[in-house]
């Protein structure tokens, strides 16, 4: 624009020259005689004059515009949209052009704000939308990322593909050579646990950049929901046709039995309704613990200090397992730590977590003053209480371990397999989750959002 601008005044200038030799040739071409050859003298050198001032006073015009034109084109480069020309001049033509100036400043004003509050707008959709969202562009720097996929990365920071390879390699090559219109699953394991992510893959083309649009979302969770809602269902049908069978044939074998006992003994009869009996009332046993997985009551939360809670976990724990010799350890930062949730709902969790603790010290042979269980509770950085609890009893395979919330799955002779379904259905009605840490001692951590 500086170059074009410096051109135009060079041949403005050549062009007056030219003009004013050419207004004297003229004059002298048209009105010389041979008495006075300078005669015409006065009228060249006047219009030469004239033609000389106006070339000169449209010269000085047309930088001053070109100035002012360049000086808001500076503004505005440097984002300055403070900039106003003087509507006040007595000549109109200027009045003019500082008008058309200062309105094309506020237009330009304005367009920026309006892209400023519709990319703001777009960010907080991204920020309330439950799928991660990774934009990169052909070099894998992260051009653009929402809270969630970082959440389901496991990152606080990404700024580039390659930061994944702490994660897993095999997640960095995913993202790197995945193509607009694929989609795939990875597993990816976080401090939270064991992720199924699946990852749908579009692109666009911004400012004649091409990027990719990655859609991050866990699996599991829609997998574990429709899961427990089959089993659910499931329990409640069993439920149901159980208890109506068994209810009469329990009631009736006492009733016999009670005849049979007033009469001369019949020692088989008796026997065998005596066996009628317990079988029906264990499997009357069976069925009610199944039934407590289906009627978790609504969670009524209130505020209640997790040092005082804890403290009372191990009291019950001890009183409960008086033959297990187990040093427990808890650790409360900040000492005044509040949570907020239903208190007896979570002691349930905890009882179980705690019973298992003890009887996985147990199995590895640390009753006799060995055993350790360590309670450790604080916020995390976006305020979350957390709540672990671990031991130093035997480690749960890699192939039980996936497996563990299942309901009804256990590994414990005469185990019903609710305690973890329950407790991981308490949280989730609770608002938080629980989750077995990988690559640790057995470690259940307690996410309270």
């Amino acid at each position: 624009m500086r170059r074009l601008c410096y051109t135009y005044h060079v041949i403005l200038l050549v062009l007056t020259t030219l003009l004013a030799g050419g207004a004297w040739t003229l004059c002298f071409r048209e009105m010389p005689t041979r008495e006075d050859p300078f005669r015409a003298l006065p009228w060249a050198i006047g219009l030469t004059f004239i033609t000389c001032f106006l070339l000169y006073r449209l010269y000085k015009l047309n930088r001053q515009y070109t100035q002012q034109v360049l000086f808001l084109l500076d503004a505005i480069e440097n984002n300055d949209y403070s900039i106003h020309f003087s509507e006040d001049k007595r000549d109109k033509d200027a009045r003019l052009v500082n008008k058309a100036l200062n309105r094309i400043t506020h237009i330009l004003h304005n367009v920026k704000n309006e892209t400023a509050q519709q990319e703001k707008y777009y960010e907080l959709i991204l920020e309330c939308i439950n799928t991660g969202i990774v934009v990169l562009n052909g070099n894998g720097a992260v051009y653009q990322k929402n809270n969630e996929a970082l959440r389901l990365l496991g990152l606080e920071v990404f700024t580039h593909v390659n930061q994944l390879d702490r994660i897993d390699p095999h997640l960095t090559n995913s993202f790197t050579t995945c193509r607009a219109g694929e989609s795939f699953q990875i597993p990816v394991q976080n401090e939270r646990g064991m992720l199924q992510l699946f990852v749908k893959v579009s692109d666009i083309t911004v400012h004649q950049e091409h990027l990719r649009i990655l859609a991050l979302n866990d699996i599991n969770n829609e997998l574990d929901e429709k899961e427990l809602d089959s089993w659910m269902r499931l329990t409640r049908v069993l439920t149901h046709e159980i208890m109506n069978s068994v209810t009469p044939i329990t009631s009736l074998s006492e009733t016999l039995l009670e005849l049979t006992m007033q009469r001369a003994p019949q020692e088989e009869i008796a026997n065998g309704l005596q066996t009628i009996r317990a079988t029906g009332k264990g499997l009357l046993s069976f069925v009610e613990s199944y039934r407590k997985f289906t009627h978790i009551p609504t969670p009524v939360p209130s505020l209640f200090y997790v040092k005082g809670f804890l403290s009372r976990m191990t009291d019950l724990a001890h009183h409960q397992h008086p033959e297990a010799c187990i040093d427990f350890h808890t650790e409360v930062e900040p000492d005044d730590l509040i949570l907020h949730a239903d208190e007896n709902l979570i002691g349930q969790v905890m009882t179980n977590l705690l019973k298992n603790a003890i009887q996985a010290i147990e199995t590895a042979g640390k009753g006799n003053g060995k055993g350790h269980i360590d309670l450790r509770a604080y916020c995390d950085d976006t305020e979350a209480v957390i709540i672990e609890v671990s031991n130093d009893g035997p480690a749960i395979p890699k192939d039980v371990a996936e497996h563990i919330f299942i309901p009804f799955f256990t590994t414990k002779e005469g185990g019903s397999g609710i305690g973890l379904s329950i407790s991981r259905q308490i949280m989730r009605l609770s608002g938080g989750s629980i989750t077995l840490l990988p690559n640790r001692k057995t470690t259940f951590r307690l996410t309270f959002d």
